[in-house]
């Protein structure tokens, strides 16, 4: 059986220093436009390389939209915003037939008005506000990167990546995704307040003239080249292991798990969530410019791989212990033991 492509491939790393290089291009740029949050960007990066979808979760105001809409200008991909509403309906996202008169036969004929989705990069905002058959046609776009509109199918546009937004601050009337459904996202990516100076930032940009001419860094063909080589990174066997370690120790009833997570987790990360890790540590890899991956890319992208995979038990979240709680104590217990067999 072949191997994955060794890492002394010169073509292979070349193209991985040229993605780095243009990685730093889009944060210079993206940093011209939004303040802070590389982390967020990195993350956005990452699932598109491994052609993932992200759920975004931030109170109002913290340029999701925005962030989202300057990215997909910077890689030259169509941009889709969709305000999720409980009237709204599957056609209104996917598209529909519409009957139409043909001037040249006079016949009647339908013909397809493709719907928001079919974009690049799609936002779906505060997709919980609109009622299950809207968010299972989302989902089923997502899956299968094609849409079936009165027996006819159609592929979605390619690279095509879905950012669906949570408010987390209000939940009357919503409909929560069932974690089943969570788990089809790749990464949850939390965006928090700014600290002090980069509000001051903010208001300063906001409140004058300010104004950033962005450029073009990347472009469609560019990144679905760049999806095949994130898969093509090699992996060696001891982080595939730390993988299956890690999301093992977060299920209670598995052999791996802790007292505290028996205690506080009531379901764990399935195997979705082991191969999410693998891919979204080659491409954070990649993304800095390395053609491999290492055991600490798994814990850079631990919690936004598991962070909706972990559901804490009703004593943990009474107690204030969160799944991003659980998943750093995994992390820690895990890089732990291993320091310690290392030492050994």
């Amino acid at each position: 059986m072949a191997g994955p492509q060794r890492s002394s491939d010169p073509s292979a790393v070349e193209v991985v220093n040229q993605l780095h290089r243009s990685y730093d291009q889009l944060r210079t740029q993206m940093g011209g436009v939004i303040v802070g949050l590389e982390d967020v960007i990195e993350q956005l990066m990452v699932a598109l390389l491994c052609r993932g979808h992200c759920i975004l979760e931030g109170v109002p105001g913290l340029a999701k939209t925005k962030i989202v809409s300057t990215m997909a200008s910077l890689l030259h991909l169509s941009f889709r915003r969709v305000q999720f509403t409980p009237d709204l309906m599957p056609a209104d996202i996917t598209g529909t037939d519409v009957l139409e008169e043909d001037r040249t036969t006079g016949k009647r004929v339908f013909r397809f008005i493709p719907g928001p989705l079919f974009g690049n990069m799609v936002l779906a905002d505060e997709i919980n506000r609109t009622p299950p058959k809207t968010q299972s046609a989302l989902l089923e776009a997502m899956e299968e990167r094609q849409l079936t509109v009165g027996g006819d199918t159609y592929p979605l546009p390619d690279p095509f990546l879905v950012l669906a937004t949570q408010n987390p601050i209000e939940q009357e009337g919503t409909y929560p995704l069932p974690e089943a459904q969570l788990d089809r996202f790749m990464l949850k990516v939390i965006l928090g307040y700014p600290d002090f100076q980069e509000e001051i930032e903010i208001m300063k940009r906001v409140t004058t003239a300010y104004a950033f001419e962005t450029q073009q860094v990347l472009d469609g063909e560019q990144i679905i080249a760049l999806q095949q080589v994130v898969r093509a990174v090699p992996v060696a066997d001891h982080v595939y292991e730390y993988a299956a370690r890690l999301v093992r120790m977060t299920r209670p009833n598995e052999s791996e798990a802790t007292p505290y997570i028996k205690e506080n987790v009531s379901w764990g990360g399935g195997p979705r969530a082991s191969i999410y890790l693998i891919m979204a540590a080659k491409a954070r890899a990649v993304l800095r410019g390395r053609y491999h991956a290492t055991t600490e890319d798994l814990h850079a992208v631990a919690a936004p791989v598991l962070r909706h995979r972990v559901m804490p038990t009703f004593n943990a979240e009474a107690a204030g212990v969160t799944s991003d709680d659980i998943v750093a104590q995994v992390v820690s217990t895990l890089s732990g033991s291993q320091r310690q067999s290392g030492a050994a």
